[in-house]
Formats: C-alpha cells, structure tokens, sequence
C-alpha cells in the first residue's frame, strides 16, 4: 500500500525513493497516535467484499460477521421474488452489500442516517453495483432514521408487512461507558457507538421498525453488546434479548391483537469468542 506496488511483488523491490520513504514515515506516526488502521489504508475486508471506510463511518468488525451470516442464511430460504432485505444503520453498507453479494436476486434496503457516513454507503454501493447486478441483486440507499424510515409517507412505508429479513448493527454502548480504545474512542463516529443512557434508544426504534416491515414469520436479527445479553441482569445492564424483544408490543400493528407480544422464537447467538453477541427472533 505505502510503495504503491502489490503485495507479492514486495519481495522483489530492492530499494525505495525519498519520497515513499517519507510516506511511510508518515503512515508510521499516523499509527503510533492511535488512527486506526483502516483509516490509513482506506479500506477493510468484510466476509468476501473490500469496503472503503474512513473518518465518518463505523469500521465493520469481524464479529458483525457472523450478524451477516444470520440474515443471509434466512433469506437464501426464501423463494425468488420474497428475498427483500432491510439493513438498519447500515453505515458503510458492509452487511447490506454482503447480503445483495450473498443471496442472488435479493432486494436489500440500506438505511443510514448518519449524513457522514452516507459518503461511504454509497461509494461502497456504487462499486459493487455490476457484481451485484450479475446476481440479480440490488441494494438501494437511503438517508432516514432508523426508528420512522417505515412510517406512512416515509421511504419504506410501502413495504410494510413484505419484508423477510431486519438486520441491524445498531449504536448500542451507554453514554457513560466511554470505550478504552483509542482507536475506537478517538476515530470512530459518536454517533455509530452510542446509544443514549441506556444504550437502547436506537435499538427500541429498530425494534418498532422490524415490527412494521416483517412478514409474519420473518427474522429480525440485531448486534448487542455481549454484556445486553443473556446475562445482561447478573452484570446490571439492560437486557435486550429476552426481556426487550420478547416483551415488545407496537400498537400500531393491527394485526396482532393488543397485549400480544410482536416477537416469538427469540434467542442469543454467540460471537467467535463466545460471547452472546446478537439476537433474532421472529415475527409473530
């Protein structure tokens, strides 16, 4: 990256120029004061696609993965025609455009607020268009809130009811638990990281989203922190799983009756440490 030359060529360059000598200093200092990097390289991988990311958007983490492999798993199930997709907060795209390069002839919806990070989306969405289009696939972009992106005149309104998948990789760390990482504190957007008092202020408009959108049937699938776990109540945090999603009621929803639960088959997953990491459930 620093020499401008491609990796397997490295070991045949002998020598290089002051000035990518200086570059690489640069980089050098750029990462001893804690950028991430991502940042410096412009890019990161994330299950079989590159993404470009940078100051604005969350970078994907390897974790959020497995996230992907959930929702991509459900919609492959679904029959041609019924493969739509809804990615919330889906920042760099990286799970909408995963789930568009994954499932052929899928409808991914991408939504993102963030007015710094839509750079990003659409960028990543723009260079994966051909192959996308090859599959039969196509992710479309759009800057609403992830709470009212399905309220009557809004974009998603008209799918109400038809959705097969909800993903979302939500902010969801507490405005008090401030992360130790300086790369992480430092260089990532606020906005992508925190999640009001109690980390959930998002998470409840996701919930009530999915809640419009889904079929019956359909899967939500939604990242947490491993501590809003299953075990979320030993360790005194909110639980999102069983006690949120499990017990989420929408009035607005008239074909579940009132007092009914919007959500069943709910459970934890656990990431590649062993940590519960994301939920899914079902809609009623």
């Amino acid at each position: 990256f620093a020499l401008g030359i491609p990796r397997n060529r490295l070991i045949l360059q002998d020598d290089i120029s002051d000035e990518q000598r200086v570059h690489i200093e640069k980089l050098l200092t750029q990462r001893l004061s804690r950028v991430p990097l991502q940042h410096l390289l412009g890019s990161t991988g994330f299950r079989r696609i590159d993404l470009a990311v940078g100051p604005g958007v969350f970078i994907p983490r390897p974790e959020t993965e497995l996230v992907a492999e959930a929702a991509i798993r459900d919609l492959r199930e679904q029959p041609i025609g019924s493969r739509i997709a809804v990615d919330l907060c889906a920042g760099s795209g990286a799970i909408a455009i995963s789930l568009g390069m994954e499932v052929e002839n899928s409808r991914v919806h991408a939504v993102e607020f963030s007015a710094d990070a839509m750079p990003w989306l659409n960028r990543n969405t723009k260079s994966h268009e051909d192959a996308l289009s090859a599959l039969g696939s196509r992710v479309v972009v759009i800057q609403d809130d992830a709470e009212h992106v399905a309220d009557e005149g809004r974009p998603l309104a008209r799918l109400a009811g038809q959705v097969a998948v909800v993903v979302s990789n939500p902010p969801y760390i507490p405005d008090s638990m401030i992360p130790r990482e300086v790369e992480v504190r430092d260089h990532e957007p606020k906005m992508a990281l925190y999640g009001g008092e109690d980390g959930m202020n998002v998470v409840r408009g996701v919930l009530r989203t999915a809640a419009i959108l889904l079929a019956p049937g359909g899967l939500l699938v939604i990242e947490h922190a491993d501590v809003q776990g299953s075990d979320a109540g030993m360790r005194g945090v909110p639980g999102i799983t069983k006690a949120m999603i499990a017990d989420y009621e929408i009035a607005a929803l008239t074909d579940i009756p009132a007092g009914t639960p919007v959500y069943k088959d709910v459970a934890d997953r656990i990431d590649l440490n062993g940590l519960p990491r994301f939920t899914i459930a079902r809609r009623v």
